[in-house]
């Protein structure tokens, strides 16, 4: 008699149950730490009130040694021959140099004499010269829709009576693009060629990204003095990072075919370098370019506080009468120009990957055609500006102006709208604001540095660990706690609410072209408005306090949350959509269960990036009330404390280095899982 059959039983495939046990000794671990952050934090004040307040006898002086070491450097270091402060002011002189040249060419004309005395030799290019010369680059670089956006751009500054002052910023970028690029390039090919200086040098580029600049305004002023030299030093160490950081990451883009035929052909390093490497990288260069030239731009209103003038003074001037019609002019100015110079550097930039096109034949004005034109309507508009003033300058009595319009907008929105916004603000302070507040304030930095550790350690290893938990360490020894945890909570809420509204704005365009190319603009605009620029209609509808703060925040910082949603959704790979569709999934289940979870790593990273705005805000936001740690920066620039700034500003640094590399460390285990990578 047959026994009867009995049901197979298919065991689990063996590489699922590791995953499996893995999964759940991730969460047991997880809820242990929690579990001992949580009993910490109740229960550990009685016996152990050092976990919650760092003991004042156990600080790090480090603004005391940063003060005294400032003050040794200025006044007693020497190499000898000169000091250190004449080494920084002749460095300032060589940096005058270019930098009067084009502010005589833009603005003031060339002078002989000082001061009131002073006696105009040649007068500056005039308007219509200046207008003419960028749209013969506009039209040379992109042909004749770029040269009419350019030229639209520069007659706006004339027609809105910003032209003087836009000059005056413009004589200073035209010196610190080519110093920040020059200087970028320089040290990215160093870090290139040396993986030990660019050990060395990353985490100076990431202190010099992340330090509010505010906190080295200071120093700059005690070496290089007051005056647009000093700002012009304070853009470059704002701006040339990231094209160090581009060059690096180009040259080491190159194909190796590249290498290969120039150490067939026998170059030395240095033809290696120049004649290979840099003109294979050229296009990606150009991005670094870009780069310098629109962080420039953002620091024209910081770098007004040590005496920049142009537009940005402007602006600051405005904030401080709360004149938002005067200070939205100038903001608009300073877009215009974002806006002209960014267009152009991205024309090079494409024209710098495309192949090059046979060199002309002729004479030398069939050669250089439009380098005559320029220099023929400098001659013929110079010359008629002489006889006829309007050619020189633009006439004021042909000036437009909104500043008013705009005054009486917020004037009329403040008479009929004030007690709907008061009761907006109340409501989010006393039930969003205010609790969250209260709650970071009495979190133990015992724990907090431990629970920042523990999660490095489970996303990245023990090296993350180790960076997470000692810089949550520091801020907590330098004294700083407490200030930043204000910043935690005023970065973290805005962070929120710019994500809220970020990425389902993201996820709506990603669906509609038509849609993302008119977000595309109003975003663009939003990343080129100086971050002053939106102080002044918070300010003016909500008056000073957190949540003026969190308004201008979230404004300035929801630009990122929403390109880096749209382009991790349209990098979805479309053969998973059909397949999907082929399942009969709906639109809906399309969009949650394949697009989101593979964008996923792309919107993590947009968090980052939201959150980096945030804190590059926030140090702004100290005008308004807020009393966190941007507010220890501002208050160590008036009183020109060098210590008390650079210690705030290196608190604000490790704020950002610790959320990014926790973000960036999940974003790359979440690419891992997905089999991204």
């Amino acid at each position: 008699m047959s026994m009867p059959a009995r049901p197979i039983e298919t065991p689990a495939p063996a590489q699922h149950r590791p995953r499996e046990a893995m999964g759940a000794a991730h969460l047991t671990a997880w809820f242990a730490a929690l579990a001992i952050f949580v009993l910490l934090w109740q229960f550990g004040q009685p016996i152990s009130k050092w976990a919650f307040d760092y003991p004042k006898s156990w600080q790090i002086p480090l603004a005391r040694w940063i003060s005294e070491a400032m003050k040794w450097l200025v006044n007693e270091a020497s190499f000898g021959l000169f000091t250190f402060t004449d080494l920084t002011r002749f460095i300032a002189d060589i940096v005058n140099l270019p930098y009067r040249l084009a502010l005589s060419l833009l603005s003031t004309g060339f002078l002989s004499g000082q001061g009131s005395s002073a006696v105009q030799i040649l007068p500056p290019l005039s308007w219509i010269a200046v207008i003419a010369v960028v749209t013969l680059i506009g039209y040379h670089a992109g042909g004749r829709r770029l040269a009419a956006i350019v030229a639209i751009c520069f007659g706006f500054l004339a027609v809105f009576g910003q032209w003087q002052s836009a000059m005056v910023t413009l004589a200073s970028i035209l010196v610190a693009v080519p110093l920040g690029v020059v200087g970028g390039l320089l040290l990215g090919i160093a870090a290139y060629r040396w993986p030990r200086f660019e050990a060395a040098l990353t985490p100076i580029l990431d202190l010099m990204q992340t330090i509010p600049v505010f906190a080295y305004l200071v120093p700059i002023l005690f070496l290089f003095g007051f005056g647009p030299t000093a700002a012009i030093v304070a853009t470059l160490i704002y701006a040339m990072p990231p094209m160090t950081r581009i060059t690096v990451m180009a040259l080491r883009a190159v194909p190796s075919e590249f290498r290969d035929l120039g150490n067939m052909i026998g170059c030395t390093r240095r033809q290696m370098t120049w004649r290979v490497l840099v003109p294979s990288a050229k296009d990606s260069l150009m991005v670094g370019v870009n780069q310098v030239i629109m962080l420039s731009l953002n620091m024209v209103i910081i770098a007004s506080m040590i005496g920049a003038g142009g537009l940005g003074f402007d602006v600051l001037a405005a904030l401080r009468r709360l004149d938002i019609g005067a200070g939205l002019e100038a903001g608009l100015a300073i877009v215009a120009l974002a806006i002209a110079l960014d267009r152009l550097s991205q024309a090079y930039a494409a024209r710098a990957g495309a192949p090059v096109a046979p060199a002309a034949t002729g004479g030398f004005v069939a050669r250089h055609p439009y380098t005559i034109a320029a220099v023929a309507v400098i001659l013929i508009t110079g010359v008629f500006g002489l006889v006829l003033p309007a050619m020189q300058t633009y006439p004021d009595a042909l000036k437009l102006s909104t500043g008013s319009f705009w005054s009486n907008v917020v004037g009329w929105i403040n008479v009929n709208f004030f007690d709907t916004f008061e009761a907006i603000k109340n409501a989010v302070l006393l039930n969003i604001l205010i609790p969250f507040k209260r709650l970071l304030g009495g979190l133990p930095w015992l724990g907090v540095t431990g629970i920042l550790a523990f999660a490095g350690w489970r996303l990245g290893g023990l090296k993350l660990a180790a960076i997470v938990g000692v810089l949550a360490f520091l801020i907590a020894a330098t004294g700083q706690w407490e200030k930043a945890m204000i910043t935690t909570y005023l970065c973290g809420i805005s962070a929120i609410f710019a994500a809220l509204l970020g990425i389902p704005i993201g996820i709506l365009s990603a669906e509609r072209a038509r849609l993302w190319s008119w977000v595309r603009v109003i975003i663009d605009t939003l990343q080129t408005l100086p971050s002053f620029v939106y102080l002044m209609p918070a300010v003016m509808l909500f008056r000073v306090g957190d949540f003026t703060a969190m308004i201008a925040v979230v404004a300035y910082s929801i630009a990122p949350a929403i390109r880096y949603t749209v382009h991790g959704l349209m990098k979805v790979d479309p053969r998973l959509i059909e397949a999907g569709r082929a399942m009969g999934c709906t639109p809906f289940q399309i969009l949650t269960k394949i697009k989101l979870k593979l964008a996923l790593p792309e919107i993590m990273l947009g968090l980052n990036q939201t959150i980096m705005f945030a804190l590059s805000m926030l140090v702004i936001t100290a005008l308004v009330g807020t009393r966190d740690l941007g507010q220890e920066v501002y208050i160590a620039l008036t009183k020109a404390d060098t210590g008390r700034g650079l210690v705030a500003g290196f608190a604000v640094a490790f704020i950002a280095i610790i959320a990014d590399r926790l973000i960036s460390s999940g974003a790359a285990r979440t690419k891992a899982r997905l089999g991204l990578v």
